[in-house]
């Protein structure tokens, strides 16, 4: 099959056959069946992860490692895939990513260690990181101009079912033990789901890469990996060994790896290669802005979930279905104020400010619901709370991408959009990393027993969480006013 760029009239570039151009709605689907993986995946281990620990044992930095080890393999690993798929092929990276992520979810299911599965959840992260970036390209060749913003469009809903989907799955299968499996059948149930998705993409995906496309940057690929394992990896591990001197050596020296980057990306720029991140990206305050709000919200916000799934059901008692239940409201809030966001998008940067003041009442709602209720506090009494913290939510990530890429030039867009998913997806593992952290040290040694202790862990990590949304904030300000920047011709 031929994989010329051509474009044909309409939109549709040459090379795509008719055929396939025909079934273009259902290879959209297969874009979304891996978007729904990723989701799923990086939401059920915080139902799951106490069960899992039970079973197979270890620390409580296992607890955060299933988390933060698949968005740290996930966002370093973004932007390389992305460009794997414009010198190889999209297709190509597509099939190859959905296949690694289905033998990843194979692995994880059949793990045998707590460091077994850790590691399978870093190939996951790592496949996925291949299969992700290529939606968008394939999408804009399948798609004639006036179709490609449906076709986006379903994204919205499907990130949102997924949201309120994936804890309660995640529970229903625990709880249901179907065949024996356990926690094991939420990533085997990924083996069907990843197989058909490869299958219908050898069928209906076009064959799709860049015009253009430079030599891959191995070794700023690799600084970033490095630089971002240096910070993370001892903040997981740096409590259960008492902060030796070595974890702050190696955050240290996560930070000269990182200057080392920029150096060479710089550099590498200069020299009239592609390197892996634009650098004059980080000279436009809009973007620079964008990265520190998306790299300390999504911190707070992965973290909050991870010690919100911990506190229901080591703390409360909940069972895991219970406790992918109570999310629910939290997920719906987040679908409405989606909708909300859209209907007030006029207001630009200000939406955010709402949002990020909204989610941190919200938050403030939960500590005071925690309080009155204590530790007999069920499902309907955190309702209220959680639907707040959703809305604002919904609200913050909702204009969030728009506003932050209205700073840079058309031909950055790529670019700058690679590198704002890559950091919020790092933000996510920092968050596991610094939020689970602060939860399981006012824990100490109780993590099987419930009471106080888990109250004072639990109000911590919200106050912490509500630290990380006023520095989201003070952030936003950085950002420009508006989505398109013809309407504020300041920024």
């Amino acid at each position: 099959m031929t994989t010329t760029t051509d474009a044909a009239p309409g939109g549709l570039a040459a090379a795509v056959p008719e055929r396939l151009y025909r079934w273009r709605w259902i290879a959209l689907l297969v874009i979304l069946a891996g978007e729904i993986l990723d989701m799923l995946d990086a939401l059920i281990t915080t139902i799951a992860a106490p069960t899992i620990r039970a079973d197979l044992g270890g620390t409580a930095g296992t607890l955060q490692w299933l988390s933060a080890g698949y968005t740290l393999a996930l966002g370093v690993g973004l932007i390389t895939g992305g460009r794997l798929g414009d010198l190889y092929g999209r297709k190509r990276m597509f099939l190859i990513g959905a296949a690694g992520f289905t033998i990843g979810s194979l692995l994880c299911g059949l793990a045998v260690s707590p460091e077994m599965l850790v590691g399978s959840r870093v190939l996951q992260g790592l496949f996925g990181a291949l299969m992700l970036p290529q939606g968008l390209g394939l999408i804009k060749k399948m798609f004639p101009p006036k179709e490609v913003g449906a076709a986006f469009g379903l994204f919205g809903p499907i990130m949102g079912l997924s949201s309120v989907g994936g804890p309660v799955l995640a529970g229903w299968l625990i709880d249901a033990d179907l065949f024996g499996t356990g926690w094991r059948m939420i990533f085997m149930i990924n083996v069907p789901l990843g197989l058909a998705a490869v299958a219908a993409g050898l069928r209906f995906l076009p064959e799709a890469r860049a015009a253009s496309a430079s030599r891959l940057d191995l070794v700023g690929a690799l600084l970033a990996a490095l630089g971002a394992g240096l910070v993370v990896y001892p903040l997981v591990q740096g409590r259960e060994h008492g902060w030796p001197a070595w974890t702050f050596a190696m955050m240290a020296a996560s930070a000269a790896v990182f200057a080392l980057f920029v150096w060479y990306e710089v550099r590498t720029q200069r020299a009239g290669g592609d390197p892996l991140v634009t650098p004059s990206l980080f000279r436009k305050r809009g973007f620079s802005g964008g990265l520190t709000v998306g790299l300390v919200f999504f911190s707070g916000m992965t973290g909050f979930a991870l010690a919100f799934g911990l506190y229901t059901q080591l703390g409360l008692g909940y069972s895991p279905l219970k406790a992918g239940l109570v999310q629910i409201p939290w997920s719906a809030g987040m679908i409405v104020g989606f909708g909300v966001a859209q209907a007030v998008s006029r207001f630009g940067r200000h939406v955010i400010h709402v949002g990020t003041v909204v989610m941190a009442g919200g938050v403030g709602l939960i500590i005071l619901t925690l309080h009155l209720a204590g530790t007999g506090v069920g499902p309907w009494q955190l309702t209220p709370a959680l639907l707040v913290t959703g809305l604002g939510m919904g609200l913050l990530m909702a204009p969030f991408f728009d506003i932050v890429l209205a700073g840079v030039e058309p031909h950055e867009t790529g670019a700058a959009g690679g590198t704002l998913t890559a950091v919020q997806q790092l933000g996510s593992a920092l968050g596991a990393a610094v939020l689970g952290t602060v939860f399981f040290d006012r824990l100490g040694d109780h993590l099987s027993a419930s009471g106080p202790t888990f109250q004072h862990a639990m109000d911590a990590t919200l106050w912490t969480t509500i630290g990380l949304l006023g520095a989201s904030f003070a952030a936003t300000f950085l950002l420009p006013k508006q989505p398109r920047p013809e309407q504020d011709a300041t920024h």
